[in-house]
């Protein structure tokens, strides 16, 4: 129980009642969240391996990579961090897809050194595990200038240990595998603190043909993306998402913007963008071979490509959120009937960043004023929210999903009387839906976030000894 101060004590009780919640909630076990695929469901013609090269003292893997082994081409894309200070590997990738005209031979990913804030020691350093993996796969004459993107993620302003690393890498090709443990392994290699491994794969149609798609993500802290297309010269976000579907690069870029406007680009976990976020994604054709690459001008397959891969992206994005550093809650934040999309995305981001707010989540408090609060200072023009037009309300879900919602305001007036019983119950699942209604338009946005408590603290204050054990 909070104790208040004697001037606190004279606060009416129905201004007090909010800060009764003082629980401790121990973050949930996230296995749940892994699943096993068969080896079926991963695209054709990519192979992975994974190893420990001796960057994490734990011994857990901490290197990964993949390469196509087709003839044909593999079209690359990538959404790199808009930070200044842009770690290593993020300029040495940036430059790979300018020299390789959107074609990549594979890429390599290391875990428990992000390669950031590193100098010139650092771009020598991405760019020796670059060549050295383009250097032992084949070469490919349609696309000579293919190199191999580079991934990083850890601790910032530590040098790569790299002849440990590039002395790995040899071995790693050798055991290039397809098979769905190895792509288990590959996912565990992104991993610093996070929980779980984040894996997920999908079957759809594209052009009458079946394809698949494979995604890994990784991210638990210093998530609040705010990416783009590579720019030159231009605990982390890293994601690859590799497809068997024919795409041309222009046309797959084109898709991942998009894609990462209504994913990645939709989350925050605690406000911090990070120097390395990078997703990248690769298309090699593999299921369609007798087919060429699907452009903008094929409407009608590349409208479904791009409607996928953001669906997808958004599935691999939220499992960064359900991993947010001792996360006990996964918040939707909706933002309904707004001027436009920018709008609406801008409030529910003000809304999910709100460390008031996401303390009152961990607190299972129903709070409402502190969302209030968020919607109205939102950096947007004066007078775009009208607060006698706007509504606010929990949705359940979880096991709860499918129940009447918990009203709070209605047009700017508070409802009456509020059930807190079932306000409690509601907060109690691990997942949470606020539903705002700006009433002012016809366009929406969800924002995915967390809840901010006492391991989140816990784990930030010594970052560097956690992403070693990970």
């Amino acid at each position: 129980m909070l104790r208040l101060s004697s001037s606190a004590s004279r606060i009416p009780a129905a201004l007090t009642r909010g800060f009764a919640s003082t629980r401790s909630v121990l973050a949930p076990n996230k296995d749940h969240h892994i699943i096993n695929y068969p080896a079926d469901a991963f695209p054709k013609g990519f192979v992975v391996s994974a190893t420990h090269c001796g960057i994490k003292k734990s011994g857990a893997l901490d290197l990964g990579i993949l390469a196509s082994s087709t003839e044909r081409p593999t079209a690359a894309a990538a959404s790199m961090t808009r930070n200044v200070f842009k770690a290593a590997p993020v300029t040495v990738t940036t430059e790979l897809l300018s020299q390789g005209k959107g074609r990549a031979a594979g890429f390599v990913v290391n875990s428990g050194c992000a390669n950031a804030v590193t100098g010139k020691q650092g771009l020598e350093n991405a760019w020796a595990t670059s060549n050295t993996l383009t250097d032992l796969l084949p070469k490919n004459a349609d696309a000579p200038g293919a190199g191999s993107l580079v991934m990083s993620t850890g601790v910032i302003g530590q040098n790569l240990p790299i002849k440990k690393l590039t002395d790995a890498i040899p071995d790693l090709v050798k055991k290039l595998d397809n098979a769905p443990d190895a792509w288990m392994d590959l996912a565990r290699a992104f991993m610093t603190t996070d929980t779980f491994p984040k894996l997920r794969a999908r079957t759809f149609t594209l052009g009458g043909r079946e394809v698949r798609m494979v995604g890994i993500d990784k991210g638990a802290g210093m998530i609040a993306p705010k990416m783009g297309p590579p720019q030159p010269p231009h605990a982390t976000l890293l994601g690859v998402i590799a497809t068997d579907a024919a795409i041309e690069p222009a046309a797959l870029q084109t898709a991942l913007n998009y894609a990462v406007d209504r994913s990645f680009n939709s989350i925050t976990v605690d406000g911090d963008m990070s120097t390395n976020d990078t997703v990248l994604v690769l298309a090699n054709g593999a299921a369609v071979p007798d087919l060429p690459e699907i452009t903008e001008a094929n409407t009608t397959e590349f409208d479904t490509f791009k409607e996928e891969l953001a669906s997808f992206a958004a599935d691999l994005a939220q499992l960064v959120v359900r991993d947010g550093e001792g996360a006990t809650k996964f918040v939707e934040v909706k933002v309904t009937n707004a001027p436009s999309f920018d709008i609406a995305n801008k409030v529910a981001k003000s809304v999910a960043n709100s460390a008031l707010f996401k303390t009152a989540m961990y607190g299972q408090d129903a709070n409402w004023g502190r969302i209030l609060c968020a919607v109205g200072y939102t950096d947007i023009p004066e007078g775009t929210v009208d607060p006698t037009k706007v509504s606010v309300q929990f949705i359940p879900a979880g096991k709860l999903k499918g129940e009447a919602p918990l009203k709070l305001l209605k047009n700017g007036e508070p409802e009456p009387e509020i059930d807190e019983a079932r306000a409690s119950v509601i907060l109690a699942e691990e997942d949470l839906e606020v539903l705002i209604d700006l009433g002012a338009g016809s366009a929406e946005s969800k924002v995915w976030t967390c809840d901010f408590s006492h391991e989140y603290v816990t784990i930030n204050g010594d970052v560097s000894v956690v992403c070693e054990h990970r």
